[in-house]
Parts: structure tokens; sequence; C-alpha cells
């Protein structure tokens, strides 16, 4: 492994053999359910949480990682490494990132930065994993930053969700809170811009809302090399559909499988559907490790979180 470590948080949905491959360390958001602390995805796993969520009365809260678990991974951390680079989603949406400096000025015995991604889900993790190829293959400090910050543009994401009630509940809603109220079947397509819900489009059916999603991914793909992942609340079936889908039509270097974990299924309740996605700029290599000859499906089951 190389000199410098990359963190991320439980939101970015980094597979668990690529976390154990590139020595990804995960600091996990917690989810508090009839007075009970989970950490995110360690604790309370994305199959327990949907069971549970269908039958609980009540609904769980969630609350970011606090200030003790960021000087405590730092502190460990800074007894390998020469440097950290510390990847989380946007400030608007949680105070991790600020917490995260925090933690680095406190603990941290080797240089550390912060990254706000300005992403979520595995959007967020694809800009992890190209850092910590990055420092994997030996880059420098200032090298595996440029690296987060080169893709943060890159990568898209989008999501679609039957119910707007639970994210309105969370407080995490945006601008897709003008849908509230309305008394047709719609079905939104959202992102994140700024920090921000924004809603991109609304449909009158989920599968309409799927063909949107593979409509926008294709517009800013085009016939480049994708790295994909098909993202889900508790809905496998259907994103393997999808994954079968996306893989017949786009030359896929790198796809995954993502589950929402269960931070970000208690914003959005079950039934998510999503994809993240960017392309390879010209004349990039595909990683050779991760290369899947666009027949990879690989349903690797980790959950996303807020």
């Amino acid at each position: 492994m190389g000199k410098i470590d990359v963190v991320t948080d439980s939101v970015a949905c980094v597979p668990p053999d690529l976390e154990k491959k590139y020595d990804i360390h995960v600091v996990p958001f917690h989810v508090i359910w009839d007075g009970a602390d989970y950490r995110d995805g360690v604790d309370l796993t994305p199959a327990e949480f949907y069971r549970l969520f269908g039958q609980n009365k009540s609904y769980p809260t969630t609350s970011q990682p606090s200030l003790a678990d960021f000087v405590r991974t730092y502190a460990q951390l800074s007894e390998t490494y020469e440097g950290i680079v510390s990847i989380h989603v946007p400030a608007e949406l949680t105070g991790a990132v600020g917490l995260a400096r925090t933690a680095a000025r406190e603990a941290a015995t080797v240089p550390v930065v912060v990254v706000d991604s300005r992403l979520a889900t595995m959007a967020e993790g694809f800009v992890v994993l190209e850092a910590a190829r990055t420092a994997a293959a030996g880059g420098t400090l200032n090298e595996v930053v440029a690296t987060a910050e080169s893709m943060i543009p890159r990568v898209h994401f989008y999501a679609t969700l039957d119910d707007l009630k639970h994210l309105h509940r969370g407080g995490r809603i945006g601008e897709a809170a003008t849908l509230l109220g309305s008394r047709l079947r719609i079905n939104p397509i959202l992102s994140l811009e700024d920090g921000r819900v924004r809603v991109f489009s609304v449909v009158r059916t989920r599968r309409t809302a799927v063909d949107k999603m593979l409509e926008m991914m294709c517009e800013q793909v085009g016939e480049r090399p994708l790295h994909a992942s098909v993202f889900h609340g508790d809905a496998l079936a259907e994103a393997e559909r999808i994954a079968e889908e996306i893989q017949s039509r786009f030359h896929c270097v790198e796809f995954y499988i993502t589950t929402f974990t269960p931070v970000m299924g208690a914003h959005t309740g079950p039934g998510v559907i999503g994809l993240a996605f960017y392309a390879e700029e010209p004349d990039v290599p595909a990683p050779a490790d991760e290369r899947n000859g666009g027949n990879r499906l690989g349903f690797l089951s980790r959950s996303l979180s807020l």
C-alpha cells in the first residue's frame, strides 16, 4: 500500500472487498431507533433494517459520526501513514465535514486533508475509489487530493422513489418539497446539486423514471467506457434487471450493485432505485484489477446512508 490513506463515511457505499483491498477506512454514521444507537452497516445490516422498517411503527432517526469517531480514526492512522485524505458527504447535508476538519486539527500528527465530495451514494464512492487507487500506486498527499477533486465534477447520480414522505420527514427534501401534496401518482428523478436535493424530472411511472435515468446516462457517457453502479433500497430484483440492461447497452469496465445502508434508508424508506456513474476520459485505461469486460455483475450488497 501507499503512504497516504483514504478515509470516508458509510454514505459512500464502497464495496467491502474494495475497502479491504485499498485499506479504505470508513467512519460510520449512526441510526437511532427505539433508544438504541446503531453504527450504520456495522451494528445494523441493510437486510435487518428494511425488515424492521416494515414492521416497526416508530421511525428511526440518524446522526453523523461524532467528533470522537473522527479523532479515534485519525489518531490510529497517524501511527501508520504519512498523510490522510478524508472524503465525505456535502456539508449542506450533515456536519461530518466540519467535525472531520476539527478532528484533523486536534488528533492527527500527520497532514489530513478533508474533501467535501459534493456527492452521495456510490457517486461519492467512485471519488473515494479513484483517490484510493492513486494512494495505493504511491501517490503523494497532493496527488491523492487532486485525484479526488478532479473526479467530483465527473461523477453523476440519479435516483427515483415512490414516496417523498420519508425524505420530507428527515429534512433532506430540498427542491423536491415543491412536489409534496400532489394528488397525482408521480415518480420524481432526484440528484444533488450544490449539496441540495434537486428535481431533474417528474414522470408518471417508475419504469419511465428508470428509462429517463438511463437516457440521461447515455447522453452524458456516449460510447465511452463506463464506470457505474445501480443502487437500491430493498429492491434487489429490480436493481439486477437494470444492471443487466446497462451491461447490454454500455461498455462497462467497472460495475457494482450497492444497497442503501440503514442511515440512507431512514431518509428515503424502501424502494429507492438509482444510478451512479462516470465515463472514462479519452485515452485513460480502465483499472486492470476491476476490469469486468462488460460482464461483471458482482452483486456487492452495501448500503448507502446519510
